[in-house]
């Protein structure tokens, strides 16, 4: 008896297919990219330019930041990749797609904070969207990569916050 198994399509290639430049998944991670150079950035900049009584633990935690954002931007540039796009790969394009600014030079280490979290805040948001997004157009794989990268900076905002709250942030 001959098998009348039929053979579809492998799910990926579908998915490379669906994945056009301008698909919402695909610019949802290429302005993740662009966030997380960004904020890297920026978490340098406050670590060399924080001062005052807390110097030391917000040297440190500005480092711990910028270190834990930078881990994510290859994954996130292989994930564009693995879906068959291009990632940002210029700083003026990073520029252009993210949604988070360069840190503001001449800032107190209060103001510091403060812009770093709303920048928190941008991506947690726009993480969760991506997550969502890709949860509609059936990519499981961008759904991980999103839902642990938020956990990152809801992480990360929590702190912000508690010390915006504490006093903590002079």
């Amino acid at each position: 008896m001959a098998s009348t198994r039929t053979v579809t399509p492998h799910k990926t290639a579908a998915l490379n297919a669906e994945n056009k430049p301008s698909s919402p998944v695909v610019e949802a991670l290429r302005r993740q990219v662009a966030n997380a150079v960004v904020l890297q950035a920026n978490y340098k900049q406050y670590h060399w330019r924080t001062h005052g009584p807390h110097f030391r633990d917000l040297h440190r935690l500005f480092d711990e930041f910028a270190e834990a954002v930078s881990e994510t931007v290859d994954e996130l540039a292989e994930r564009v990749r693995m879906i068959g796009q291009d990632p940002p790969a210029s700083l003026s394009e990073m520029l252009s797609l993210s949604t988070v600014g360069s840190a503001v030079p001449g800032s107190s280490v209060r103001e510091m904070i403060e812009e770093a979290d709303r920048h928190a805040l941008i991506v947690i948001a726009e993480f969760r969207e991506a997550a969502r997004v890709a949860d509609e157009h059936d990519d499981p794989g961008t759904v991980d990569v999103c839902s642990r990268f938020v956990q990152i900076h809801e992480k990360q905002e929590w702190w912000l916050r508690d010390m915006l709250r504490n006093g903590d942030a002079r």
